[in-house]
This record gives C-alpha cells, sequence and structure tokens, in this order.
C-alpha cells in the first residue's frame, strides 16, 4: 500500500475510526477480479470471498459498484452465495451493476433492471459497419442488455484499435443519445443519466454512511471518486484507493492510496479489517 496524497494516513485513521458507519465501494474487474482477455472468464480473486466476508463484519456494508450486468457479475464472484452467508450472519451485501442501474442486495434476494435504452438496438445493427470500416472487424463486441461493450484486447494491436474506434462509436452514440464509457481496450455504450457517482450517492444516503471508501481501477470509477470528494465536502469522511495498473493510470491522481492490483487490494482490506478489530478491541 502506497499512500499517495499529503492527507492519505489522516483519511484512513478516520475511516477506521468510523467504521461503524463506513460504507465501502469495490468495482470488479482489475479489483476484486484480476483482468483477462477473455471478460467471460474473469473470476473473483482466491481469497475474495474470505476478505469480503470479514470485510462485512466490520463495516456497515459493502457494495459492488460495476460496469457489468449485475447477474453476470453475481456468478463470475460466487457473490450469490457469500450475500446467503452474509445473511445468516445479519448482514448485507450489494451489487450495484452497469454502473449503478441494475440492482441486487443479500436480503431481496433479485435483480431489480430498467428496460434497455432507446436507440440501443439500432445502433447494434450499425456497429460491424462501423468496425469494418475502422479496421477492427474482428474487436469483440459484449451484449450486456443495458449497454454494449467494444473490446479491442484480443486485436493485434489493441490500443491502436481503440484509438481508430473512439470517433466512430462516439459520434454514433450521440446519434442515438447514448453516452461512451471508455475503459481498458474497451469502449461502453448504453444510457446516460447513471454512473457509479450517483451509485455511491445512492448508496451513502441509504445506509446513513458516515465514512465511505471506494476502490477501483478504470477510467468508469472516475465518477465514484469524485461523488466521494463531494461527500468529503458534506461532511464525510472518505477515502479513495486505486488498485494501480500498467494499462491505465487515470485514477492515480485522485487516490489516496495506490495498491498493485487485485492482489493488494486483499491485502489493503485485510489490514482495514484488521486495524477496525485492533481499535475495537
Amino acid at each position: 500500500m502506497e499512500t499517495v496524497s499529503p492527507d492519505a494516513e489522516r483519511h484512513y485513521a478516520a475511516v477506521v475510526r468510523g467504521a461503524d458507519r463506513l460504507v465501502v465501494g469495490l468495482d470488479f474487474d482489475g479489483t476484486l477480479a484480476p483482468i483477462v482477455e477473455d471478460p467471460e472468464q474473469a473470476r473473483i480473486h482466491p481469497r475474495g470471498r474470505e476478505v469480503l466476508l470479514r470485510l462485512a463484519e466490520a463495516v456497515r456494508g459493502v457494495a459492488v459498484v460495476t460496469g457489468r450486468p449485475a447477474r453476470q457479475v453475481l456468478a463470475l464472484g460466487g457473490l450469490d452465495e457469500i450475500g446467503d452467508e452474509l445473511g445468516g450472519r445479519g448482514r448485507d451485501l450489494y451489487v450495484l451493476g452497469q454502473y449503478g442501474n441494475e440492482r441486487w442486495s443479500s436480503h431481496e434476494r433479485r435483480v431489480i433492471t430498467p428496460k434497455p435504452p432507446r436507440g440501443l438496438a439500432t445502433l447494434s445493427s450499425e456497429l460491424p459497419g462501423i468496425l469494418r470500416r475502422a479496421d477492427a472487424a474482428e474487436a469483440w463486441v459484449e451484449e450486456k442488455g443495458l449497454a454494449l461493450g467494444i473490446h479491442t484486447r484480443r486485436l493485434p494491436d489493441p490500443d491502436a484499435a481503440l484509438e481508430r474506434l473512439r470517433e466512430p462509436v462516439g459520434e454514433a452514440a450521440r446519434r442515438h443519445d447514448l453516452v461512451v464509457e471508455p475503459g481498458r481496450m474497451v469502449l461502453e455504450v448504453r444510457a446516460g443519466g447513471m454512473d457509479k457517482g450517483a451509485a455511491v450517492h445512492r448508496l451513502a444516503e441509504e445506509l446513513d454512511a458516515g465514512a465511505f471508501c471506494f476502490v477501483g481501477d478504470d477510467l468508469g470509477d472516475v465518477e465514484a471518486f469524485k461523488a466521494v470528494g463531494d461527500l468529503r465536502a458534506d461532511g464525510v469522511v472518505g477515502l479513495l484507493v486505486a488498485s494501480g495498473s500498467r494499462e491505465e493510470s487515470a485514477l492515480v491522481d485522485l487516490a489516496d492510496v495506490v495498491v498493485a492490483g487485485p492482489d493488494g487490494v486483499m491485502d489493503f482490506l485485510d489490514a482495514l479489517v484488521d486495524d477496525v478489530r485492533a481499535l475495537r478491541a
């Protein structure tokens, strides 16, 4: 764990002291799960189950806030099973999928999701031509129900392909009143009006958070980091943790603490729980 902001140690100590009202928000890919070439093969870190169980018993609330569909991340992370176990201990786990558009909790046990945005189906039918004209016909298109993910990771030069796609995909999205969310070797096209920042604000209000820690790794987490900054301005204790990588460093400049990928996230969360328990002893 590396502290990178001047007030990092102060923020961390305040989060530990305020654990009774602490909500911890966690991205999935690159944070709880290592990044893999095929997103369908992603799995939660081997220590993830144990760490999440320990964390949920030490704080007010734990939420996985992800761009993936909620049902998908529940399956890939075994989060429904973790939720079952937490329910027996009187604790809750929340999963906010597709940037907060979908919601699942261990006490409600069902995914609440809106209808797909208008224009998404039309854009999907246009996409093969857009990819072909950008010399990226082999890019993998992931259908997410409420969004489309255009992945270039499998292409010979994924960075160059992503750059070629930014403008035409962005133009098509604007035509259909959609937004583009860039990420690690991926462009996501989805409805506007909801992002991880809005999800953070909703969680903080619903759970009456007196402290909020968010851990993320990618551009999609920037709005969540900004939301924690807003909460700080309103008197809520906040801590920002970046799961660092060689592919994306956008969050590092915003973070209080930087850790080395999902391994570092597990170590950080374990240390947080240990410090909370030591203070309560």
